[in-house]
């Protein structure tokens, strides 16, 4: 939609509610168009970010996908998008469902393992990076998980009667997200980010439209020619695993996917306790660059 029409809808977020309820690439890694917050060595960092509406042509704020990231026997890793995004068979969920289906611990565990993490894709603009603030009042790509999505989420539908919706996305009425990081049981925590009040992001509509023109287009972390073909990714994980793999079609097997009937593939008895899954997903980022690197010369 154009600048002037996306003001004259400024009050209206009923579409992305509904979308984000039903929500419940390029390879991104590397991408000089990413922003990541930044954490201290005790693992707590601070920024305010403010999301960005949808760009014509895209219809949601936001992109969805699911990846997966894990190495195998071979010491070697498999770092890619599922086909699953884009509701299409994919090799490795077709063997962590056969996997699950046999009954036996040690193979659910390494379906827990190998299961597929949640990731969402917004624009956004950089209120105040203390650590980089070269960053300030720039517009960047932002990948974040179900933590925060849910946030989002809270900020449009609201739990309790004293508080106001807001399009947490609109330049005019939304709010700044305020990301308080911290390390907890060894992983990042989000807990306490929260949305400021509403306010407009800048009195001068001409600053406004810069920073619209600056978005970037989301359609292509879901676009199909971003993502590698089934054959591709079995011959993949044939070589990080280093054993045969033989995909299976939906229909020949109970299909759970990797959500795992919403059990935590890290809750291994009173001695360890349960770490939600995102956390532990979202841990992972500064890592990534370098595993997809040796992914791909794999």
């Amino acid at each position: 939609m154009s600048f002037a029409d996306l003001k004259a809808k400024a009050n209206d977020m009923s579409a992305l509610v509904g979308a984000a309820e039903s929500a419940t690439t390029k390879q991104t890694y590397g991408d000089d168009r990413m922003w990541k917050p930044t954490v201290d060595k005790a693992g707590n960092g601070y920024a305010v970010i403010r999301f960005l509406p949808a760009v014509e042509g895209d219809d949601l704020p936001w992109a969805k996908f699911w990846d997966h990231f894990f190495q195998g026997p071979t010491g070697q890793w498999y770092v890619e998008k599922s086909l699953t995004t884009i509701q299409k068979d994919d090799p490795v969920s077709e063997m962590n469902s056969k996997l699950w289906n046999t009954g036996i611990e040690a193979d659910k565990d390494t379906a827990r393992r190998r299961k597929r993490r949640l990731h969402y894709v917004s624009n956004v603009y950089i209120v105040s990076d203390p650590e980089n603030p070269e960053n300030n009042g720039k517009t960047f790509l932002y990948t974040y998980g179900a933590k925060i999505f849910e946030k989002i989420m809270d900020s449009m539908q609201p739990k309790y009667e004293d508080e106001t919706p807001v399009n947490p996305f609109d330049l005019w009425k939304g709010a700044n997200f305020k990301m308080k990081i911290a390390q907890v049981a060894g992983f990042r925590n989000y807990d306490r980010s929260e949305f400021g009040s509403a306010e407009v992001l800048n009195a001068d509509d001409s600053v406004l439209e810069g920073i619209y023109n600056q978005q970037f287009a989301l359609k292509e972390f879901t676009d199909p020619t971003s993502f590698k073909s089934y054959s591709e990714l079995n011959l993949k994980l044939t070589r990080v695993l280093g054993e045969e793999v033989k995909g299976q079609s939906r229909s020949e097997i109970d299909y759970v996917d990797e959500d795992i009937k919403n059990e935590s593939p890290f809750n291994d008895g009173p001695s360890n306790p349960v770490v939600d899954p995102v956390q532990k997903a979202e841990s992972e980022d500064d890592t990534m660059s370098y595993f997809a690197k040796l992914a791909a010369e794999a």
